[in-house]
């Protein structure tokens, strides 16, 4: 069996509330609850792990930029994630830029 490290993911964010209960900040945050959204890089490839407040994976998926992609999981009606965002509660990314390396580390976070 081929042993796979997974890289440690670079940036993690999960979501605030102020002390109203409500949301603030960018614009994906007003309504997920993401302030530190912006620490996401937009032109970076990596893959992005989604998780709910029991740090159970939702969702993960690769992209060759990384923001715009992640927005594009809260806003898209068509997206895996529409039923399940309501839950994600912690963004995890890790900086990979090797296409091939992402869907390698895509594929092994899916079936392990």
């Amino acid at each position: 069996m081929i042993k796979i490290d997974m890289p440690s993911p670079e940036i993690v964010i999960t979501k605030k509330r102020n002390q109203s209960g409500e949301t603030s900040g960018s614009e994906i945050s007003s309504v997920y609850g993401f302030t530190e959204y912006h620490r996401i890089p937009r032109d970076k490839g990596g893959l992005i792990l989604f998780f709910n407040k029991d740090e159970e994976l939702l969702f993960v998926g690769k992209a060759r930029k990384l923001r715009p992609r992640v927005k594009k999981h809260f806003e898209d009606t068509v997206s895996p994630m529409k039923k399940y965002r309501d839950e994600v509660y912690k963004i995890a990314v890790c900086l990979v830029e090797d296409p091939m390396e992402r869907e390698i580390y895509e594929t092994y976070i899916i079936n392990t």
